[in-house]
């Protein structure tokens, strides 16, 4: 986690002024005490966080880099001082710190006034402290799990094949270690698997080395059961492929770029179409599940002035007719009608950071959406635009699935390892130890829950698993 440092406004100037007059320097001395030295006019300092999660009560470690050598910094949060000896940059502008995080502070994004001395600077640190779950109700479910491979992103159940569908993809570009894999639904044993075709290598620019070629490596997975088909998303090239259920053939390869930075692919029988977020990008691709050809694209516009809709996790009310989605850059949903596939309402979320993932709950005709960056599940009335509950999951929350069996809905926490449970009422009910890094769940509409996680590298027992769950509720 990084974060960059604009200019200095007159209220960070002013909160300068309040932390001077905490450590008891009025303001009628300030001339006295030099406080108006020439200012460090290059300033370039960056703070980050290098412990994977903050929480209150917790010792956190913090790295400095960019400033000048010997430079001074203490922290602050309003009035209140956090490290009473300042760290202090080395020869070169580095420096690492362990920061307490007060026991009493709140879950939440905290502005911390970072304070620069010799030459002076100030500038805002935001710190997420986010809501530690403890483990709980692990005798309210059945679950059982197995390691796959490598890599692992989604999954999505087929009824037609009675079988599991899972994406893996292993590292950053050239991604050459990439398989779909049929997984027995109550076994987990693997029953096929596919490595993707190889895609062709980017054009170099004149200044670059020649880049390497890749394989199309699969990350979204939504099944078609009325054709016997799996759709994948290829984000690394922008596009989407499609898979023979049966043996895991390929019967589609579409070109790089159909889809720019393709997350979620979600199949409606019903309709006969395919949707795809167009991460990044403004819009939800639509394609024809029968003679697989792209249909159209359907724009989202912010209803926040001058911000950008951008469409990641997809949940479908096949019934209704609407599909949904959330957008990462605002704390926004959409609702789409699936009839004609265009946009019906731009839902406010409130309080959503980076809201990622989303699921439908058809029992309770309730929306649900995630966000990574405020940690809390949003429980929404898709009719009223109400948000009903807004709940803290645990640590950078990624995706939900609802099991329409027991009306409970399966968050993956990503950065706390849990799987948080939670009922209608906004109540969490249980939460479990979702492994090392769970990335995706999904509910298979007859009363279990898969829930994959990724490792921290080839050695990681916990990683990499899949994992079915059961509430015995």
């Amino acid at each position: 986690m990084s974060f960059s440092f604009p200019s200095v406004s007159l209220s960070r100037l002013l909160r300068v002024s309040a932390l001077a007059l905490a450590l008891g320097v009025a303001p009628n001395a300030w001339a006295q005490q030099g406080a108006f030295t020439a200012p460090d006019t290059s300033f370039a300092g960056k703070l980050s966080l290098k412990t994977p999660v903050a929480y209150a009560g917790e010792t956190v470690e913090l790295a400095g880099e960019g400033f000048k050598p010997g430079q001074q910094v203490t922290l602050s949060r309003g009035t209140r001082v956090l490290n009473a000896q300042p760290y202090i940059a080395d020869a070169q502008g580095k420096f690492t710190a362990a920061l307490q995080v007060p026991a009493d502070a709140a879950a939440g994004r905290h502005p911390l006034l970072v304070n620069v001395a010799g030459p002076d600077a100030a500038e805002v640190f935001e710190l997420k402290v986010s809501p530690k779950l403890e483990l709980s109700g692990d005798k309210q479910a059945r679950a059982h799990g197995a390691p796959l491979v490598r890599g692992l992103y989604q999954s999505a159940y087929s009824a037609r094949s009675n079988a599991v569908f899972v994406t893996s993809a292993v590292g950053r570009p050239p991604v050459k270690q990439s398989e779909l894999v049929k997984v027995d639904p109550k076994t987990l044993k693997i029953l096929a698997r596919v490595t993707p075709q190889t895609a062709p290598a980017p054009e170099a620019r004149p200044d670059q080395p020649a880049r390497e070629a890749s394989v199309y490596a699969v990350y979204g997975v939504g099944v078609d059961d009325a054709n016997g088909h799996v759709w994948v998303t290829n984000t690394r090239q922008g596009t989407v492929a499609v898979y023979r259920q049966s043996d895991l053939a390929l019967v589609k390869q579409f070109p790089a770029e159909a889809v720019p930075h393709s997350r979620d692919v979600i199949v409606d029988e019903v309709r006969g179409k395919a949707y795809v977020s167009a991460t990044g990008e403004t819009h939800v691709a639509v394609f024809d599940t029968r003679t697989l050809e792209h249909l159209k694209d359907i724009q989202i516009d912010s209803a926040q002035r001058g911000e950008k809709f951008t469409p990641t996790s997809l949940a479908l009310d096949t019934q209704g007719g609407k599909l949904f989605s959330a957008s990462i850059g605002t704390p926004e949903a959409v609702v789409i009608d699936t009839a004609t596939d265009t946009v019906e309402k731009v839902i406010a979320l409130g309080h959503a950071t980076s809201a990622i993932g989303v699921g439908w709950d058809g029992g309770a005709k309730r929306l649900l959406v995630v966000a990574q960056g405020s940690d809390n599940l949003l429980i929404v009335d898709p009719a009223s635009g109400r948000v009903e509950h807004d709940v803290p999951v645990g640590a950078g929350p990624l995706n939900v699935a609802v099991d329409p069996v027991s009306g409970l809905a399966y968050v993956s926490n990503r950065a706390s390892g849990t799987l948080a449970v939670v009922d209608r009422s906004g109540k969490v009910v249980a939460n479990l130890d979702g492994g090392t890094l769970p990335n995706h769940v999904h509910a298979d509409g007859k009363g279990a829950v898969y829930a994959v996680n990724k490792s921290r590298g080839e050695d990681d027992p916990k990683g990499d698993r899949i994992t079915r769950i059961v509430s015995k509720r």
